[in-house]
């Protein structure tokens, strides 16, 4: 079933970079970006956790929590986080639970050839739990604007 804007996001628990739980609920009455990426420290990923740590005060100016999703491990996370800077948590969704629920996680194609991976999606949710835009077509360089537009 895939989520329409309008749906309820799916509520989560996950652990972050550092190993704490996270869930979805946490964030109650506050406006939430959840984007999944493919890999960290591939140039397409690279690009919008910088994009998004470059305008970090504009999205909290505007009363969003930033939320990044990847397969990574806890450690790739904590590399990724401090060579980029990063001023945001991201989860370790090893598993796929967390892609699961949201259904990013699907075909792909690269060079002929077909695998399973993350769907590069953007979620933001209001502040009552509901989905108020789903963005598919990232802009890895220009994430930001598509969010606040």
């Amino acid at each position: 079933m895939k989520l329409k804007v309008g749906d309820k996001a799916p509520d989560f628990k996950a652990k972050d970079q550092d190993g704490n739980e996270i869930s979805l609920s946490n964030f109650k009455g506050k406006k939430v970006v959840i984007y999944f990426y493919p890999k960290d420290n591939t140039p397409g990923c690279t690009a919008q956790a910088c994009n998004l740590r470059d305008n970090y005060e504009a999205l909290q100016n505007k009363g969003y929590v930033v939320l990044g999703v990847s397969q990574d491990s806890e450690k790739s996370h904590q590399k990724f986080i401090e060579k980029q800077k990063l001023p945001f948590p991201l989860i370790a969704d090893t598993d796929h639970t967390v892609h699961n629920l949201y259904g990013t996680w699907g075909e792909k194609q690269m060079y002929g050839k077909t695998y399973m991976g993350t769907l590069r999606t953007t979620f933001v949710i209001d502040e009552e739990g509901k989905i108020e835009d789903i963005i598919e077509k990232v802009k890895t360089k220009d994430h930001t604007a598509q969010i606040l537009k």
